[in-house]
């Protein structure tokens, strides 16, 4: 019998529905299976006490730690804490939009790491993150991916052998987010390790204010400086870095950094801005 750990890592998300549709999903397959939700120091008391109903279904938990470690930690921690060889890792902030999901990935159970993707199925033309990731989906299809199997490798979506994870865990020192999977998908080239991409998405229909992600785009683009030699190679944006002059985009960042962010957190974000500001800002890291 195939045998396989559904593993959900979150923080302040309501995953509860997530968990009950997977859980069905499980239960018409001939396998055995657990689903396995990690909360990761969530501070939104009500996420948790929804998230609560999770141990009532078959097969499933939900572990609560009181520490938030990061995207890193908690993938390894689920790992640990799984049974079977078989580990699937979905995001928390995902939907189902395959009743075959499950089925597509046990397909795939002899490839050492599986990568799913994501679709954008829901848009918000007044939400930064909606635009964004509308606007990079097609850069996300699986034919994509193929092209650049590892620096195209992402974490939201993707199915890995335990003793394979175990003997190569996620970079405990990624507290802050962005970037694991980058790192990691480099260390699997190093290591001579397949990355099969597969056209079996999750979708990605839950998006943080404007406010919420320019923050955390400018925690990704500090974790991305602070592991630029590491990721060279592996990032575009540091590509570009290495190509372009810093000084004028510094100049531009500090002259006009409030205009953007206003207009970014405002109700008509454009994507042209937010371009500029990331370059601005990851290039004012290196004064």
């Amino acid at each position: 019998m195939r045998e396989l750990s559904i593993l959900i890592p979150t923080f302040n998300d309501v995953c509860f529905e997530l968990v009950s549709q997977l859980q069905r999903q499980a239960e018409a397959l001939d396998i055995s299976y657990e689903i396995i939700v990690a909360d990761d120091g969530s501070t939104d008391s009500s996420c948790i006490a929804t998230n609560r109903q999770i141990n009532q279904l078959p097969h499933c938990r939900l572990t609560e730690r009181k520490e938030n470690t990061g995207r890193a930690v908690i993938r390894n921690f689920l790992a640990n804490e799984a049974q079977y060889e078989l580990l699937l890792f979905i995001d928390s902030d995902m939907k189902l939009c395959h009743t075959d999901y499950l089925s597509q990935y046990l397909a795939c159970g002899e490839h050492p790491i599986v990568d799913g993707g994501v679709v954008i199925n829901k848009t918000r033309k007044n939400n930064l993150r909606s635009l964004y990731e509308k606007a990079a989906e097609q850069q996300h299809t699986a034919d994509k991916r193929r092209e650049s199997p590892y620096r195209d490798f992402h974490t939201a979506n993707f199915m890995i052998r335990r003793t394979l994870m175990l003997a190569h865990p996620f970079d405990n020192r990624f507290r802050h987010y962005g970037y694991e999977d980058v790192l990691f998908g480099k260390e699997m080239e190093q290591q001579g390790i397949a990355i099969h991409h597969i056209d079996n998405p999750l979708s990605f229909e839950i998006f943080e204010s404007n406010a919420d992600f320019l923050s955390k785009s400018e925690e990704g683009l500090r974790t991305l400086y602070l592991f630029r030699e590491e990721l060279r190679g592996y990032n575009r944006l540091l590509e570009l870095a290495d190509r372009l002059p810093h000084a004028p985009f510094r100049l531009w960042h500090r002259l006009f950094a409030s205009f953007e962010r206003r207009q970014l957190t405002g109700k008509r974000p454009s994507l042209t801005v937010f371009q500029l500001y990331r370059l601005g800002y990851f290039f004012s890291l290196y004064s």
